[in-house]
């Protein structure tokens, strides 16, 4: 109990001006005969490879298999790849195509604030049911698309139908090591890299929607060491105000490149991983688990309390089987045609319209209207 509120991720705070970003708390559980270590790291240090790296490196030479350890490469290739990759001009150029005519935000449940402290901040997680992971699977190999394209499309029709737009942008979290040079999976550092994409709920059908997808997944790639800043800069939209609120990470599940022992490692027993923990300043971040090991999905929802974790795993549950089941019966079905609230949520929307509409003065003209708001919320972006 003492470790978990050390480690409390809504409370707990680094100093990035003073390094390492990187700590240990170790405390003794009597109770239990055991010690328990937590680590907190920051992701100006680390990314989520990078700690699978460490504790595969850790094992190895626990288990005295360093030499099968590859040849440790510097971080310095990212870096020189970063400046003399692709042009700051280039950069700008496609993101002022992507958002340059965009002017307003993509807030799904009307929260706004980005830099949050997270204290706030529920969790849940699901997997996805085996029949719809093989379903969404085969369509994703049906069309020679990632799987990763199908998630990206379901959420940005969850984020549609959340902020009430047709036209949303949201942040995916990029792998970053892609265009990194040789070797670059095996490079201790913080590759990932947050950068927004647009997608549109229309009349295209759902099979040209999720090729539309991959294609706008692919050129982001290209860009994926462009600065965030940058990105939000070619937009429409005037700062302070946010480009998006919510983030999408997915995430492949790692393979190992030292190889396992024959035996049970003797070094490596009873030491296990008990749970993790990670936190952004967004107030919306859906994570997808793409577990190699049994093909199968897992989502991971966080997102403020007064939203609800579940709800929203539930939105992107049934937006994940709309998308499956129009790719498997109407492939050409328009977006903005498919059916993503639940049914409990579709009664819900039905009750609120049919009880909570106030009839407007007949003497009020609209622009009295806009006045009273503008009085009453004085600080609200228009």
């Amino acid at each position: 109990a003492a470790l978990k509120r050390r480690m409390d991720p809504s409370s707990a705070r680094m100093d990035l001006t003073q390094a390492p970003l990187l700590r240990g708390h170790l405390v003794e559980d009597p109770h239990q005969a055991r010690w328990l270590l937590g680590l907190q790291t920051h992701h100006l240090m680390i990314d989520h490879t990078t700690l699978e790296l460490l504790i595969e490196e850790v094992r190895a030479h626990l288990d005295q298999r360093q030499q099968q350890l590859p040849a440790p490469l510097p971080f310095r290739h990212l870096v020189a790849q970063a400046r003399l990759g692709v042009s700051e001009a280039e950069h700008r150029d496609f993101f002022t195509q992507q958002l340059g005519d965009l002017d307003t935000p993509t807030a799904p449940f009307g929260l706004w604030e980005v830099r949050g402290s997270g204290a706030d901040i529920e969790e849940h997680q699901q997997v996805l049911p085996r029949p719809l992971c093989a379903a969404l699977r085969l369509q994703a190999r049906r069309l020679d698309v990632s799987p990763a394209s199908m998630f990206h499309l379901a959420y940005a029709l969850v984020l549609a139908q959340a902020s009430g737009q047709d036209d949303v942008v949201f942040g995916t979290t990029l792998f970053g090591r892609m265009h990194a040079g040789s070797g670059a999976h095996r490079v201790l550092g913080m590759f990932i890299n947050t950068l927004p994409i647009r997608l549109r709920r229309d009349h295209r059908g759902v099979t040209d929607a999720v090729r539309d997808t991959q294609q706008r997944l692919a050129q982001l790639i290209h860009h994926e060491h462009a600065p965030l800043a940058l990105a939000q800069r070619c937009s429409g939209i005037v700062a302070p105000a946010p480009l998006f609120t919510a983030l999408l990470n997915y995430r492949h599940a790692g393979g190992s490149a030292v190889q396992a022992p024959s035996e049970p490692s003797q070094a490596w027993h009873g030491i296990q991983m008990l749970e993790s923990q990670d936190r952004t300043s967004y107030p919306l971040t859906l994570s997808v688990d793409d577990i190699s090991a049994n093909a199968s999905f897992a989502l991971q929802v966080q997102v403020d309390q007064r939203i609800g974790a579940a709800r929203v795993i539930a939105l992107m549950l049934q937006a994940v089987q709309a998308v499956v089941k129009a790719l498997e019966d109407a492939p050409e079905m328009a977006l903005h045609a498919l059916q993503l609230l639940p049914a409990d949520e579709r009664a819900q929307l039905r009750h609120f319209t049919a009880t909570e509409t106030a009839p407007l003065a007949q003497a009020e003209c609209i622009h009295h209207l806009f006045e009273a708001q503008a009085r009453r919320t004085p600080e609200a972006i228009a």
